[in-house]
């Protein structure tokens, strides 16, 4: 569902009436090809009517182109929003506002702040290591080396080189350790939330699609307010992990 600005407006020509009318006639006329201009009518009319068709169903393409419940707790929501078919015999489309939504999903909020603690905490055991390093270091150099013999100073040198070494990896290493578990819960969340919009839907409204809107990134710039579903699958997806939290 892409915008598209037209700006070949400015440079249309008006041509009279009577010049088009004419030419549509024997345009029309060469390409049936009739006896008559009554037979030419019947038998061109089934051709602009199938393109015509064609037409309005590529339109209509172009245009319209999670955690389940646990407990034994119906997901059916008698206060469900109602939805908005787009026509009659319509696609029925609703959308979800993701901002909002993990701005106000305590599962979204606790696992933010479990990721930042488990990121302190790599931070703080990767600086302690780096400090006592830096001790240790500046006493071998500081006159610590003084009272051993040359084969003691060649191994504390290496013991100190080693750990430099090490030290200089375990920085990459915390990192990655970082991502890599924000990817993984990001992605168990992610799939927890799917699951329980499908599951929803299916109990509830039905829709045939569901769009996700963001402020940063979306398709929709604009969306009739009866589509917007966020408040109630927060409701939903709140109190599911209230139980599951509850079961622990």
């Amino acid at each position: 569902m892409e915008e598209i600005i037209n700006t070949e407006n400015e440079n249309e020509v008006s041509f009279p009436e009577t010049v088009v009318n004419q030419e549509n006639e024997t345009a029309t006329k060469e390409t049936c090809s009739c006896e008559t201009e009554k037979q030419c009518k019947c038998r061109c009319m089934p051709i602009i009517n199938g393109i015509l068709l064609l037409g309005l169903v590529l339109i209509y393409i172009f245009h319209f182109t999670g955690i389940g419940a646990k407990g034994g707790k119906s997901l059916v929501n008698a206060d469900a929003k109602a939805p908005v078919a787009v026509s009659e015999g319509g696609l029925k489309i609703a959308y979800i506002n993701t901002d909002t939504l993990m701005a106000k999903y305590q599962y979204a909020i606790d696992l933010q702040k479990q990721l930042k603690d488990f990121q302190t905490a790599k931070e703080n055991s990767y600086k302690q290591q780096m400090t006592q390093f830096q001790k240790d270091y500046q006493a071998y150099v500081g006159g610590g080396g003084e009272n051993m013999t040359l084969s003691q100073q060649q191994a504390k040198e290496k013991e100190l080189t080693d750990r430099a070494a090490r030290l200089q990896n375990l920085e990459g290493e915390l990192a990655q350790q970082v991502a890599e578990k924000t990817m993984q819960e990001s992605e168990k969340m992610t799939n927890a939330v799917y699951a329980f919009i499908r599951e929803y839907n299916a109990a509830n409204q039905q829709f045939d699609i569901i769009f996700s809107r963001s402020f940063s990134s979306s398709p929709i710039l604009y969306g009739n307010e009866g589509m917007d579903i966020t408040d109630e699958i927060v409701k939903g997806l709140n109190e599911e992990y209230a139980r599951v939290k509850a079961d622990k």
